[in-house]
């Protein structure tokens, strides 16, 4: 016999289903400082309510003021930053000091009651522990769940709401975008910026770290003092429009053409993150991009088989690249803006320790968080549309200067010198363990030129193997977006 009570549990759950999602205002009066208003909203949400809703609330927390925090957490706030306008961008969200007197925020505290008495779940104002449970549940939006963001968001910043248009199309998790702390372009980006020659760069140590490219024969060096703070460059160099890319919260660079298919893109910072990865944004279309794949993943833009072209970087020492390099230009400190740029000063804390300064949905034990690990994507030679993540320790390659690797149906040779700077090439031939230096010889001891942009054989100039574009990144980083990678360590 069927029980009344299994009947009647049934009949709701299917009602819940059939029923309209409650509408976005109505979770916006959740949020009301009128307590009459806000538990009528919250009875109709109830009604109808989806654990995948329980992203709407948190989103709307995020953003007030959190109960009483340990001094060390409070301690933890994110740097004070200048927008392009030259106003200061607080630490905390809506310019709110942490404040360790009191239980915060009293809509917050209602927030979370719902979400414990709707979900049966008890994290209390622990907004990470909902997002790492909520993050588990299948993807089940509201169906305007973008345009919410785009009004919680746009409460911070106006610009904000037009990454999230009605209908928008997206390729990522919406409730996996956090705010990173900053407006649009709060970390403002270099344009076009002033270089000067190598001999003029009397600012930098010979231990300075820096990132380094050659495009069509110029060689350019990026001071990692300098770039730190405005995480993008979009410069030319060797007669092509790049847009480099820092996103020093998982610690990797990349050079991409600003150019797709006759097309030209100005990006900007979003001032979001998807799983602790800068968003960029273009100017032309407002398309939220991934800096990690140099493709679009929210906005007009996602399918339309648009993906940048990136350009082999190299992390190393000033003194390295200037010796290879005697003709490189290099950034000047005469930035337009002002900044600390001695080495180090840029996000000291949060690269001196292991923390992470905002939650992502994976993680993985067998490397610390932010050790370093040299990141690429390699394309299938029999599945051209296929791309494998590939991840090599940098501990590793210091031990394995010259290390041969088989992925992607393909072969690769990583060359790594004394200082770390690290460069792969695509090889047909296999080279044994040796010293990394400025030729390297394979197996059947031929001798190849280590260059900037193809391995050169010494014998036959003509013979190359090109190099591909890798980088070095985070482990946390590039796990959270690829957790499918190959990690060899």
């Amino acid at each position: 016999m069927i029980r009344p009570v299994a009947i009647a549990v049934v009949m709701v759950g299917l009602w819940q289903a059939a029923a309209p999602p409650p509408a976005l205002e109505t979770f916006v009066e959740a949020a009301s400082t009128d307590e009459r208003t806000a538990k009528a909203a919250l009875a109709h949400i109830a009604t109808g309510w989806k654990d995948s809703y329980a992203a709407m609330l948190v989103d709307m927390a995020r953003l007030m003021r959190g109960p009483r925090r340990s001094r060390q957490e409070a301690d933890e706030s994110l740097p004070v930053v200048d927008d392009e306008r030259g106003s200061s961008i607080p630490e905390r969200p809506l310019g709110q000091a942490p404040d360790l007197s009191d239980r915060g925020s009293p809509i917050r505290r209602r927030l979370v009651a719902f979400l414990e008495k709707q979900t049966d779940r008890r994290f209390g104002d622990d907004l990470n522990a909902w997002r790492d449970w909520m993050w588990k549940l299948p993807y089940d939006p509201h169906p305007e769940y973008a345009v919410f963001k785009g009004l919680v968001y746009g409460q911070i910043d106006p610009r904000l709401r037009a990454f999230f248009p009605p209908g928008v199309r997206a390729a990522i998790r919406l409730d996996e975008i956090d705010w990173g702390g900053v407006p649009v372009n709060g970390i403002p980006p270099l344009r076009g910026p002033k270089v000067v020659p190598a001999g003029e760069a009397t600012y930098l140590k010979d231990s300075n770290l820096v990132f380094g490219l050659v495009v069509n024969g110029q060689a350019r060096a990026y001071p990692k003092r300098i770039l730190a703070w405005h995480e993008m460059a979009t410069d030319r160099v060797g007669g092509v429009d790049l847009t480099i890319v820092y996103c020093t919260l998982c610690g990797t660079v990349i050079p991409f053409e600003s150019q797709n298919a006759g097309r030209s893109f100005r990006f900007g910072t979003s001032g979001l993150l998807y799983r602790s990865n800068k968003l960029m944004f273009d100017e032309g279309t407002n398309s939220l991009w991934s800096t990690f794949e140099g493709i679009p993943v929210v906005g007009v833009l996602v399918g339309s088989g648009v993906r940048l072209q990136a350009h082999p970087v190299v992390t190393t020492t000033w003194k390295e690249w200037r010796t290879e390099h005697p003709d490189t230009s290099v950034l000047s400190l005469d930035t337009g803006h002002k900044r600390d740029y001695a080495e180090g000063a840029a996000y000291r804390e949060y690269f001196a320790n292991d923390r992470l300064m905002f939650r992502v949905s994976k993680t993985d034990a067998r490397l610390r968080n932010k050790a370093e690990v040299l990141v690429m994507q390699l394309r299938d030679t029999t599945e051209p549309d296929r791309r494998v993540p590939v991840a090599l320790d940098s501990r590793f390659l210091e031990k394995h200067p010259v290390y041969t690797l088989t992925a992607a149906s393909a072969r690769f040779v990583v060359v790594t010198t004394k200082s770390g700077a690290n460069r792969v090439y695509r090889a047909d031939e296999t080279f044994p363990e040796q010293p990394a230096g400025s030729t390297i010889v394979d197996l059947s001891g031929q001798a190849w030129r280590v260059t900037e942009s193809a391995l050169v054989l010494e014998r036959d100039l003509a013979t190359r193997r090109p190099r591909i574009a890798a980088q070095r990144a985070f482990w946390f980083g590039w796990y959270a977006q690829f957790p499918d990678t190959t990690l060899i360590k």
